[in-house]
């Protein structure tokens, strides 16, 4: 074959690869990397050790969606989705000292609340809004109202629920570079049902 064909047949392997790339195979319930149901351990945290962040929502109303995909297969749902009605109060789920808030493509409006031993990170996000007087630094307690539940970010229209993550941190770290944590155990009381 001379040095064009060669050419030319790396081009339309390339094509062909590019392809391939965006085709799914499977069907509509594959995904493109094994999820995986497990979250990291959690030493010396209890179950049910939270209060609830969502107004009036109970436990027993709460579903472990840990691990599910997300993103068309591409990524793992790291958090709980709380259902309820768009504008519920949100609430600080433990004592501690709102470390940032910040609006991001998928989570939307969201709020970072840190531990006041400054080892664990709460997220809320697809909040529709801030409580009155909410801002970095501010200390709370808990049941104290952050915001309020909405569909912002990637939730979709009309989808209103908050999304809850936690996540383990040494006191030094940023609000960004801790280890995500199930949360569904630290709500429910119970452990993970997957």
């Amino acid at each position: 074959m001379t040095r064009v064909g060669w050419i030319m047949l790396a081009l339309v392997l390339l094509v062909v690869a590019g392809f391939a790339s965006t085709v799914r195979f499977g069907g509509p319930s594959a995904t493109r990397f094994r999820m995986s149901r497990a979250a990291p351990a959690v030493e010396g945290v209890s179950p049910g050790m939270l209060t609830i962040p969502v107004r009036g929502v109970r436990p027993s109303q709460i579903a472990d969606s840990w691990g599910d995909a997300r993103g068309d297969g591409t990524r793992e749902h790291h958090g709980t989705d709380i259902m309820a009605a768009a504008g519920t109060p949100v609430l600080a789920v433990m004592p501690g000292r709102v470390e940032k808030l910040f609006a991001s493509r998928l989570g939307g409006t969201t709020l970072y609340l840190r531990s006041a031993d400054r080892r664990w990170i709460y997220y809320y996000a697809h909040l529709s809004g801030y409580a009155p007087g909410v801002s970095e630094g501010q200390v709370v307690r808990a049941g104290e109202p952050l915001g309020y539940v909405g569909d912002t970010g990637n939730a979709g229209a009309g989808n209103y629920h908050l999304h809850f993550g936690v996540q383990r941190m040494l006191p030094t770290q940023h609000w960004w570079e801790g280890q995500d944590v199930n949360p569904y155990p630290l709500l429910a009381g119970r452990a993970a049902q997957r």
